[in-house]
């Protein structure tokens, strides 16, 4: 009797997929009703549902991943394999010696308005592993979703790949990419472009074009 009075209410666990790269998560998510499933995540850090996965980025990660270019990368792949990507930042420190605020802000425009992809804060690991866990919960007990591993890297096309290669350049985002990618057309058209053809480009400044120049010659 007692046995089927817990089980009448008792709340199932729900299932949450985290990559194995990120255990100090996995760690902080044991103190939760959940079952935490550590996998070699393609896409991710964390899979939450059918259609939530989730890139996790400590402040400091954020700004590196803005420089490097890897955000977007990654902000891709979520877009083309989950209906309801998610990035979440940990940490309110979102300032590094060097960096131009307003890069990170043009960052921050760029994920929610370009990728129209939520952005969600949390102060520390505790409040990103319940963050976690009720996104979850909603999903899988409430919404009642299903979560599976799913999602595969994805070869870049002709486009991206002509971004990639123009915002490889210093001084250039993908932002900047495909602005410049907007007014001439192809990456040829770009490297052989004069000085005079080059400032009519939004976005692009004098000191960047002057950088161009000095690597492309």
């Amino acid at each position: 009797m007692i046995k089927q009075i817990i089980k009448m209410y008792s709340v199932p666990k729900v299932i949450i997929y985290v990559d194995k790269r990120e255990p100090r998560v996995a760690d902080e998510l044991s103190n939760f009703e959940c079952t935490v499933e550590k996998k070699h995540l393609v896409i991710g850090d964390f899979i939450l549902s059918d259609r939530v996965a989730v890139e996790r980025k400590t402040s400091q990660d954020f700004i590196s991943s803005v420089i490097d270019q890897r955000l977007f990368k990654q902000l891709n792949e979520l877009k083309q394999n989950f209906e309801k990507p998610v990035l979440l930042i940990e940490g309110n420190n979102i300032e590094r010696d060097g960096i131009n605020q307003n890069v990170i802000r043009g960052a921050l425009a760029s994920v929610a308005i370009d990728y129209s992809i939520p952005i969600l804060w949390t102060r520390d690991i505790n409040e990103t592993a319940g963050m976690l866990y009720w996104i979850a919960r909603r999903e899988q007990l409430d919404e009642k979703r299903t979560v599976a591993i799913r999602g595969k890297k994805k070869g870049r096309s002709l486009k991206e790949s002509q971004e990639f290669l123009v915002a490889g350049l210093p001084g250039i985002s993908t932002v900047r990419a495909r602005e410049i990618l907007k007014h001439f057309g192809s990456p040829m058209k770009f490297f052989t472009a004069e000085e005079d053809e080059l400032k009519k480009v939004k976005k692009v400044g004098p000191k960047t074009i002057k950088n161009i120049k000095k690597i492309l010659g």
